[in-house]
Parts: structure tokens; C-alpha cells; sequence
């Protein structure tokens, strides 16, 4: 089912277009196509009783592993999945190169998520069993000086489309995997999941989104998310 919806999700971006600010486009779903596939495959199986929601791909996580906050010790040594097939973006930002994971540099967001789960759960099997991590957007904009630009500040004319198919994409998602909780990770994620899914038999919220940019997260990020998830009642 997620492969079906996957390849839906890239005919419905493969006509959209984006000016500038934004120079550079990245679908790691597109071009490391089998460690996302394989991610899926290997974890995304069954009813999850906790989705966490992203908004799009770091340069140093997901842009380089395919995988939603995919720090790539954490994708290949903690998970296991291959990443020799991770291929390159039809124009790569010089500052922004992929190397699959030759990547020398780490994502702080992804590093804090995983290692998270890792310590909570153990063995990925275990923490997969009932969550499951997901981005909303797939794509990663950049600007002309490598530059991060977030989808939501695109105009108009180039959010909305985009965001349809997202859209599509996050609710199919969401039926397939029938979670009992949506979280998004950030307040971003938590509103689009809020919209997207109304009607639907379960519960959104969010949890503190694990960038170095944020002052909250840096003051211990994951005992922040523990007392947000008892909060909530949900187990960890």
C-alpha cells in the first residue's frame, strides 16, 4: 500500500514547478528511492498505534538517506538499511551535496529523534511495532546560497498544489496505517495533520520538534518529549 501511494505522490509532484527564492529542489524520495522503499518495507507494515509526522527533509538527514529524520549512522547501523543505492538530485546545490551515506555530517534533528527511540525501545522492531515516522512533504527547498526555505513560505500558486498532494498522500497514509494518535513533530506538522484529517478516528497533537535551532530543545529534548507523551498517555 505505501509503495502505491508513493508512486502516486510522485506523479502528482513530477509537474510542479518553484521560482525563486528557491533555486534548488530535492526529493530524496525520488532518488533514494530503494532505502525509502526498503524503510517502508521493513517497518511500515501493519496498524501503528503512533504516527510522528515531519515536515520535510533535512540537507543532512533525509536529503541524504531517504529516510524521514534520516541521520545516517542511525539509518544504516541502527535500522539496517542499505544506502550504496542513494542516488543524486537532477541539480545539486554545491553546498548541499548528497552522499548517501558517505555523509560526513550529522543532523542534530534526526541524531536526538532516533536516538530517542533507540534508547526508549531498543531494538527498531520494537519501537516500529506500534509508531511510525513519516514527513509530510518530501521535497527540500533551498536558495540560491544553500539556504533552507520552508514549503510554507512558497507563494500562493506553488503552495497549493503542492500541499494537495501532500495532502492526499498524509491521509491514504494515515488510513492504511490506522493510527489512534497523529503527532506532529512542531507545530507545522501538527496543523496540516489537524486539516488534512478531520473526520478521521483518532487524535492529533504534537510533540517539541528536535532542531538545534530551538532554544526549548536544546535544553534536553528528550525528557521534554517523555513528559509531553505521558501527558498525552501514551506509553513510551
Amino acid at each position: 500500500m505505501l509503495k502505491t501511494i508513493t508512486d502516486d505522490l510522485l506523479s502528482d509532484l513530477s509537474g510542479l514547478s518553484f521560482s525563486p527564492p528557491v533555486t534548488h529542489v530535492y526529493n530524496p524520495v525520488a532518488y533514494a528511492r530503494g532505502s525509502w522503499d526498503a524503510y517502508c518495507e521493513r517497518f511500515g507494515g501493519g496498524r501503528k498505534e503512533v504516527l510522528l509526522l515531519g515536515m520535510n527533509p533535512g540537507p543532512w538527514g533525509m536529503a541524504q538517506t531517504g529516510v524521514p529524520f534520516g541521520e545516517v549512522a542511525a539509518v544504516r547501523d541502527w535500522m539496517g538499511i542499505d544506502l550504496s543505492g542513494v542516488g543524486k538530485p537532477g541539480v545539486e546545490h554545491e553546498k548541499r551535496p548528497v552522499l548517501g551515506g558517505e555523509c560526513p555530517r550529522s543532523e542534530v534533528s534526526g541524531r536526538r529523534l532516533w536516538g530517542w527511540a533507540e534508547e526508549r525501545f531498543g531494538a527498531p522492531e520494537a519501537f516500529f511495532e506500534r509508531w511510525f515516522v513519516l514527513n509530510y512533504c518530501p521535497l527540500s527547498f533551498m536558495e540560491e546560497g544553500g539556504r533552507n526555505f520552508i514549503p510554507e513560505k512558497l507563494p500562493a500558486s506553488e503552495r497549493e498544489p503542492l500541499f494537495a498532494a501532500c495532502d492526499r498522500a498524509l491521509r491514504r497514509t494515515v488510513e492504511a496505517l490506522e493510527p489512534r494518535w497523529v503527532l506532529g513533530v512542531g507545530k507545522f506538522a501538527e496543523k496540516r495533520a489537524g486539516r488534512v484529517l478531520a473526520g478521521l478516528d483518532l487524535q492529533v497533537g504534537s510533540i517539541l520538534h528536535p532542531s538545534p535551532a530551538s532554544p526549548a530543545a536544546n535544553r534536553g529534548w528528550a525528557p521534554q518529549v517523555d513528559a509531553q507523551l505521558e501527558a498525552m498517555g501514551i506509553a513510551t
